[in-house]
């Protein structure tokens, strides 16, 4: 794939940014296109304009930038893309580009000869439908084990690196008014979410739920649970709640993500770190799944403003404003090379950075049937924690739920 980026890859040596001519190509008539995403909060709103504004310069447009809440993009998304009203430039989460692309409402990204070279494989995957890239993520995320430094010292805990460690650390830590361990285990694909990195790492799979493989990282949460070591709580757990518990003192580890930094760099006296997450067993390779947004070319009615959006979908990835992005979101760049330097310069990046190396989208395996799947695992989270099921039973349900028509 990268093979065929490079093939087509042309340089806009006025910018410095990546290209895109050929069909559909850049024309003197096109003075200013439009740009969809889901960033209503209002920093994070003016921090992409001005990225955009910046690229769309480059490529001698003006950029009209414009937000909706994230729960109404995708209908807004399939409602207009029949009638080729779509944006110019799209922004999409990555695991709804599987959906869209399936449509016909996307524009392979080759076309336009946009260099990908130095994108790790699993984030090019993340953009990739039916073996064409349709969608590039500047920066991405995904989730690590973070402590507090405090509480481990005082309990003489060493940072976990396997499951087994993992249970006696969140044992040790536990005391009354504060529990050892906490997760996201919502009925929410957050849930599935803050799984699949203990699903994946032990051989697990959301083609076949109802492996020994998921039964045991499922069983590793009832027993953290059972123990007292984890809140039954985190049934009803948001990502931020479980952040909250942190910062409160009254959990000593969480499983979260990089978009916590910057609050928890405010919370006075309190001294986190992290680490990757620990796997079943030394040897096993980590696989955490992939957050971030992917950017795509729309098929519109005008190939002329389709090639002015590639251009600044290709200076958006650029490995300047991809650090800048990444330094600017608490993200972690998409081209390795990049993502290297930014460890160094940012060492409380370094775990995620590490854990990105491995880390899948979540629709690499089921393509738009994902949903279905990650709604069935969130289900056999519940029924497990709860006790309602044993994670063997909570699983076979999952599957067969996942693999009804």
């Amino acid at each position: 794939m990268a093979a065929v980026f490079a093939a087509a890859a042309l340089v806009l040596a006025a910018t410095g940014c990546g290209g895109a001519t050929g069909a559909g190509s850049a024309t003197g008539e096109v003075t200013s296109i439009t740009a969809l995403d889901y960033y209503t909060d209002a920093a994070e709103h003016a921090q992409w304009s001005e990225r955009l504004t910046t690229c769309g310069k480059a490529a001698g447009v003006t950029v009209e930038h414009t937000s909706v809440p994230g729960a109404s993009l995708i209908p807004k998304v399939l409602r207009r893309a029949s009638s080729r009203t779509l944006p110019d430039l799209l922004m999409l989460d990555n695991p709804d580009l599987q959906q869209i692309a399936g449509t016909g409402a996307l524009t392979p990204l080759d076309q336009y000869g946009i260099d990908a070279d130095g994108f790790a494989e699993g984030i090019l995957s993340a953009g990739t439908y039916k073996g064409e890239v349709y969608g590039l993520a500047p920066t991405v995320s995904t989730v690590a084990l973070m402590y507090n430094k405090d509480m481990l010292s005082e309990a003489g805990v060493a940072v976990p690196r396997t499951w087994d460690e993992l249970k006696k650390a969140a044992a040790e830590l536990t005391r009354p008014g504060r529990y050892g361990m906490a997760v996201d285990a919502n009925a929410t694909f957050e849930g599935t979410w803050q799984f699949l990195p203990f699903l994946w790492s032990n051989g697990g799979d959301e083609k076949q739920l109802d492996s020994p493989q998921a039964a045991q990282a499922l069983q590793l949460w009832v027993d953290l649970v059972k123990s007292g070591s984890m809140s039954k709580s985190v049934l009803n757990w948001t990502q931020a709640d479980v952040h909250d518990q942190f910062v409160a003192g009254r959990t000593a580890m969480m499983v979260n993500g990089p978009w916590r930094i910057s609050a928890l760099n405010k919370a006075e006296n309190l001294h986190w770190g992290v680490a990757p997450l620990p796997v079943r067993r030394t040897g096993q390779a980590l696989v955490t799944p992939l957050g971030g947004e992917v950017w795509t070319v729309p098929h519109t009615a005008s190939k002329a403003r389709q090639g002015k959006a590639a251009q600044v979908l290709a200076c958006l990835n650029d490995p300047p404003h991809m650090l800048a992005l990444a330094k600017q979101n608490l993200t972690v760049p998409s081209r390795s090379a990049v993502a290297a330097r930014y460890a160094q310069q940012v060492p409380s990046m370094a775990a995620f950075v590490k854990s990105v190396e491995g880390a899948r989208a979540r629709t690499s395996e089921l393509g738009d049937k994902w949903p279905k799947a990650a709604t069935a695992i969130y289900t056999a989270i519940q029924a497990a924690l709860t006790g309602e099921q044993t994670p063997e039973e909570a699983l076979k349900r999952a599957q067969q739920t996942a693999t009804s028509p």
